[in-house]
């Protein structure tokens, strides 16, 4: 690394911190620290969106992919902005009438406590799996060129974001993701001049090579769920997306932050039709990453064993002095982009979802206290857990990550049961997540041939990528049979359904449902 790269990783971090400063008068109560006193402008909200989508394993992993085949991984981009441009209308104004912080209130005004409490535990466990997961990819991928220490880089990473996220909220948790949006797309455009203007190949000839062994191709297109085959990816994406947008909490948290409706929606919308283009920009980065390795005559190093090691060897190897300090500063944003916001909404929901549940009387000021001390506390834990897989190198918490995402699944067809069914209660809900959780255990555990559990010719027999869809249908389905033989009793069924949210709105207009009443 040269000094001037490392200036300017080092004015970034400085840069967050300050912003987390700036902002940090304003924190006084858990509205204004966790939502951000609903003021942040639509397009911050989408930027911000954008940068917790965009995390440091997109920067590796969508141009290693691409190198290594072709562009299958981006069929599921394209539905995400399908699912947010076809129910986002409906979606975005209805979660801000309805839920006063955490989405998982809704769970909890449909099927009750018990419910609401195993959503926000089943969003909270997969959630922090993965800022741990992340947090030890980065740094691994980081020290593979560089002479920093992946312990080092853990916990300094990891320290600065659990400061400007303490002390700033979700408000320093947004600004400095609309900070990172704009350096993201700066290096990414940077990098893409240097590959299509590099000296040492013409750009007609990287463009030919690529298309003439289909680099771009979007996957087959069979009909074979027991592989990544386009209609595989996009079945995934749409379920995995309609999740996102309906039971993820860093995602609604963006809804809830804005001025009002028609500004969340636009930023909302404006975010999601930003990440197509930046997930096609990594595409097309590994496609000329292997068309230049291909033509230049340049072979990669021994140490250069996967797909994902090319980019990252590329930046410090091929970039000039402060460009790849730029996109280092960019991967280091994206990673901890993720980390505070799933920081901020941990916060949000162990305070409203599970201190307020247990503790009813206590005060604004108390649940602002706890919410700050959670955030510090489920910092640190990430940080522990990232050391740990350092030093493990993963094994050792194989089968926690393995759990986590059984227990993470089947949010998307919760909110389905709840949203459209209004004969839906309790039991159903309860039923269907007991089905979901068995088949995803299942699914999970036998998959590819039965590494963690063989019952050989019973093995789950198709792609990994199916077992979310699979899962959110049958929770689905177990929940819709159970309202068709055992309707909620009328005094304990919401209204709160798509239904009766459209006819209220017809009735009243728009702006004259309540924030948390039955509409």
């Amino acid at each position: 690394m040269h000094l001037a790269d490392t200036l300017i990783i080092a004015a970034y971090m400085i840069t967050l911190v300050g912003i987390g400063i700036r902002v940090a008068g304003r924190q006084k109560t858990t509205d204004s620290y966790f939502i951000a006193g609903r003021t942040v402008p639509g397009w911050a909200a989408g930027l911000s969106l954008l940068a917790t989508i965009i995390t440091s394993v997109t920067f590796i992993a969508f141009p290693g992919a691409a190198y290594a085949g072709d562009w299958n991984l981006l069929v599921p981009g394209i539905l995400f902005v399908f699912v947010i441009l076809s129910i986002g209308p409906i979606i975005v104004p209805f979660f801000r009438h309805v839920v006063s912080m955490s989405v998982y209130e809704y769970f909890g005004k449909r099927f009750g406590p018990a419910v609401r409490m195993y959503s926000s535990f089943a969003f909270a466990a997969g959630h922090f799996a993965k800022m741990g997961f992340v947090f030890y990819l980065l740094a691994l991928a980081v020290a593979g060129f560089t002479s920093w220490s992946i312990a080092f880089l853990i916990i300094g990473l990891g320290v600065i974001t659990i400061f400007y996220t303490f002390i700033g909220g979700l408000r320093a948790v947004i600004w400095t993701d609309v900070a990172q949006g704009f350096l993201l797309w700066t290096g990414v455009a940077v990098t893409l001049v240097l590959l299509l203007f590099s000296p040492q190949v013409h750009p007609g000839a990287m463009i030919h090579l690529i298309a003439a062994n289909h680099k771009t191709s979007l996957g087959s297109f069979d009909f074979d769920l027991a592989r990544p085959t386009f209609w595989t990816m996009v079945l995934y994406g749409f379920f995995y997306y309609l999740q996102k947008y309906t039971a993820d909490q860093t995602v609604v948290q963006r809804y809830l932050a804005a001025k009002s409706d028609r500004s969340a929606l636009r930023g909302i919308a404006m975010g999601a039709s930003l990440c197509l283009p930046v997930w096609t920009a990594f595409m097309l980065i590994g496609s000329l990453l292997w068309a230049f390795y291909h033509l230049s005559g340049q072979s990669l190093p021994a140490a250069i064993t996967r797909a994902d090691q090319v980019f990252p060897y590329y930046m410090v190897t091929q970039m000039p002095v402060g460009v790849a300090g730029l996109f280092l500063a960019a991967l280091f944003g994206a990673a901890m982009s993720m980390l505070a916001s799933d920081l901020n909404c941990l916060g949000l929901i162990l305070v409203e979802d599970f201190y307020s549940h247990f503790f009813p009387r206590n005060t604004d000021a108390q649940r602002l206290r706890f919410g700050k001390f959670a955030v510090v506390l489920c910092g640190f834990l990430a940080i522990a857990v990232a050391l740990r897989l350092s030093s493990t190198h993963g094994s050792a918490l194989a089968l926690y990550y393995a759990a986590t995402a059984i227990v993470a699944g089947g949010l998307a067809g919760l909110f389905l049961l709840a949203f459209l069914s209004p004969r839906a209660g309790r039991l159903g809900a309860v039923a269907g997540i007991v089905v979901n959780l068995l088949f995803t255990a299942y699914a999970t555990l036998t998959l590819d041939g039965g590494k963690m559990l063989n019952l050989h010719r019973y093995n789950y027999p198709w792609s990994a990528y199916t077992i979310g869809v699979f899962g959110n249908l049958l929770l689905l389905a177990t929940g819709l049979l159970c309202a068709a033989f055992f309707p909620a009793p009328q005094s304990l069924s919401s209204n709160q359904t798509l239904w009766s949210w459209l006819a209220a709105r017809k009735h009243s207009g728009p702006q004259s449902v309540p924030l948390g009443d039955t509409p």
